[in-house]
């Protein structure tokens, strides 16, 4: 599907207007019920419904101020600025021919144009202008190579850069994050945790004269593989192919050309475009479930010609981008913000609203039966219940049990699974490390002169063999978290139907009037709002998507576990196995002797002292390491289980409090049962009304 600007911009606009509208409603019915619970604690006490004026208006907030946010990956010298310049229409960032940005930059939508940087001390945010943010956080190619050789950062210092644009495309919901280049430290600490996890989509940039480099196969398959992630990969300057041509004018040579890159790149980008986000598809009514194996390569991979379609946009910015690759990714893009995201965070706050409603409608529906009741009377009542609340507590504490049993297991297996890896390293070091091997002569390395370079180069080899080995095992740890948060999701949902009933039994007995069962229940509407939290239905979290039908999702598990095993294991890791392992092979080397060895044959004897010396401290590395792996699951289940007894604990509380706030009041003013009945049923036709819209908006946006 090809799309130009103006018609994306029209669909981002229907989606910020939905929105808006939905947010409206949410808005409506939070103050409505919170006047009507201040009301409500001078007339016949209140209905205990703060956890809902909470929700609701967190969820409307996040609604409201919403964005698609967009990740751009790509190594330095692929034309990410030039591309980003090219769909939003104006020369904003760096993209001359030489440099290349230094800094993490976000481009989000402001009233007024201006550039913050941020830091990771405590210097205060500097605002600077736009011509000398271009300036100073741009550097050079070659000094970008020589710093990511020697794992430094341009900007130490520097955290990131907030770019505000009064642009269209910013106005209508999206939020473009610009990544430096893909050096392993700097993407490690602050794309994969910050970034990755919490994006809409990731737009890989890459270049059609230089396909699918090392350093993009190794960033693809330890960042991106298997995380669920939509990655739209964007192959930039693709006019170029004509001009490195002999005859740029030869149709056949022109063909023949684009047939064998499109090759080349459909061979390394293929499976990294299946559908894993866990959406189903816009309004078609299909599962990711049937997705799995479908092969979406077409609808994720762009050849554009990005300064191509910057020198139109610049004349022009509703220019006709044919030929530039632009119509057909921006339609594709489209299609999954506009009508599979956006349907996806709609229907999370339809689920919200429908839960509050319900909330209230059942809390009217217990009260006004027992405004007739006498002090004496209610009182017999609430303690006819009393055993059922205890049947909600031992549910709750049951469901713990399953939480922290579940959680246990899994932090002894992946534990088990990292101490099992680290020793294994030995197995099939002598393989693996040859591809990461210095490219300097071997001999270089009894040279003092070029010792300091060898040792830097060995040291940077150890480093990308211990990241992408630690990245094959972060993802199969990370399906067995997935595995495990599915398996809670399944038993919450199971005790969420044991709690309803419980509730109903409540009710019941309370009123007199018999709730009458549904045949099956519908976990959306029907189940605990603990219970909807704890399968996934809806998260609070405000960076974490939504729609993704996987327990936890709320407290954002993935970086939880990312942030321990990442940030603190690898990098120990990494500094321990180079720490123990290089300088006993330096001795070793020095041991050879000049002319000894050859090259091939001294560069296995590299591998075979490297070999001896790991093994000998993997041991160490295992028992130090395995520990905080250990840390890092039982912290995810810890936060999981925490906030589920929160809620189950609140919805408990509540449920007693709101009979108890009766008595109270009964005990000290007269009640009018008449006016209290009349704005009891006001505040339940309010809040049902504002539903009935909101269902109204979602059906129409995801039929249109």
């Amino acid at each position: 599907m090809k799309i130009e600007t103006q018609n994306f911009l029209n669909d981002l606009g229907k989606v910020a207007q939905v929105r808006a509208e939905i947010a409206n409603s949410m808005a409506i019915i939070a103050h409505s019920i919170e006047n009507a619970e201040k009301i409500n604690q001078n007339k016949s006490g209140k209905l205990e419904l703060e956890r809902d004026i909470e929700d609701i208006k967190i969820a409307g907030t996040n609604l409201r101020e919403g964005v698609f946010r967009l990740l751009v990956l790509g190594d330095m010298k692929r034309g990410k600025s030039t591309f980003l310049n090219a769909l939003i229409g104006e020369n904003i960032l760096p993209s001359d021919v030489n440099p290349c940005t230094a800094i993490l930059t976000v481009l989000r939508y402001g009233a007024a144009k201006k550039v913050t940087v941020h830091f990771n001390d405590d210097t205060e945010p500097e605002l600077v202008d736009f011509q000398t943010f271009k300036h100073r956080y741009t550097i050079d190619p070659t000094e970008a190579k020589r710093l990511e050789q020697e794992k430094k950062l341009a900007f130490p210092n520097v955290s990131h850069a907030i770019v505000e644009y009064p642009l269209a495309l910013l106005e209508k919901g999206i939020e473009i994050v610009d990544s430096p280049g893909l050096n392993d430290t700097e993407a490690r600490n602050e794309l994969s945790l910050g970034y990755i996890n919490n994006c809409h989509a990731i737009l890989f940039v890459l270049r059609a004269t230089q396909p699918c480099t090392l350093g993009e196969r190794r960033y693809l398959e330890n960042y991106i593989k298997d995380r669920g992630l939509t990655v739209f990969f964007l192959v930039n300057a693709w006019d170029q192919v004509k001009e490195s041509l002999i005859d740029p004018d030869d149709p056949e040579e022109l063909a023949e050309a684009e047939f064998k890159l499109k090759r080349v790149f459909k061979a390394n980008l293929a499976e990294y475009c299946h559908d894993e986000s866990g959406i189903s598809r816009g309004n078609l009514g299909i599962s990711s479930r049937q997705l799995e194996d479908q092969d979406l390569y077409d609808e994720r991979v762009f050849e554009i010609c990005s300064l191509m379609a910057l020198r139109k946009r610049i004349k022009d910015s509703n220019a006709d981008l044919s030929g530039t690759g632009f119509p057909e990714f921006m339609g594709a893009l489209n299609i999954f913000l506009t009508q599979e995201r956006a349907i996806a965070e709609l229907r999370q706050a339809r689920t919200l609203t429908k839960q509050s409603y319900i909330h209230v409608k059942d809390a009217i529906a217990r009260r006004i039966p027992l405004l007739e009741s006498d002090i004496q009377e209610l009182k017999e009542k609430i303690a006819s219940v009393a055993p059922e609340f205890d049947l909600l507590n031992e549910i709750c504490e049951d469901f713990k049990q399953e939480i922290k049993r579940i959680g246990d297991r899994k932090s002894n297996e992946i534990s088990k699974s990292f101490h099992d890896f680290v020793i294994g390293l030995g197995d099939t070091f002598e393989t693996d490390f040859i591809r990461y091997q210095p490219s300097l002569n071997f001999l270089d390395f009894l040279s003092s002169g070029k010792r300091e370079v060898f040792e830097r180069e060995l040291t940077n080899a150890f480093e990308s063999y211990v990241n992408d080995k630690l990245a094959e095992w972060s993802r199969g740890a990370e399906q067995d978290m997935e595995m495990a948060f599915a398996q809670l999701s399944t038993i919450a949902t199971s005790y969420g139907v044991n709690y309803t009933e419980v509730t109903n039994k409540i009710t019941e007995k309370l009123t007199g009037q018999k709730i009458p069962r549904v045949g099956k229940v519908d976990t959306e509407d029907n189940s605990p709002s603990w219970a909807k939290w704890a399968a996934g239905i809806f998260s609070l979290a405000r960076g974490n998507l939504v729609g993704v039908a996987m327990a936890g999702v709320g407290f954002d598990w993935k970086n939880i576990m990312l942030n321990f095993i990442t940030v603190y294991g690898v990098g120990t890791i990494i500094t321990t196995i180079t720490g123990v392992v290089l300088g006993p092979i330096g001795f070793a080397l020095l041991g050879l002797g000049i002319g000894v060895f050859q090259a091939d044959q001294a560069r296995k004897e590299l591998v075979k002292v490297a070999r001896k010396e790991l093994v000998k401290y993997l041991p160490k590395v295992a028992e130090e390491q395995s520990p905080k792996v250990a840390e890092a699951i039982t912290e995810c289940f810890n936060a999981y289980e925490k906030e589920i007894s929160t809620r189950m604990n609140e919805d408990i509380q509540s449920r007693k409090a709101e009979l108890d706030n009766l008595v109270a009041q009964k005990q000290s003013v007269e009640i009018n049962q008449g006016s209290e009945i009349a704005r009891l049923e006001k505040l339940e036709s309010d809040v049902a009304q504002e539903t009935t819209k909101i269902e109204t908006l979602y059906q129409d946006f995801a039929k249109s």
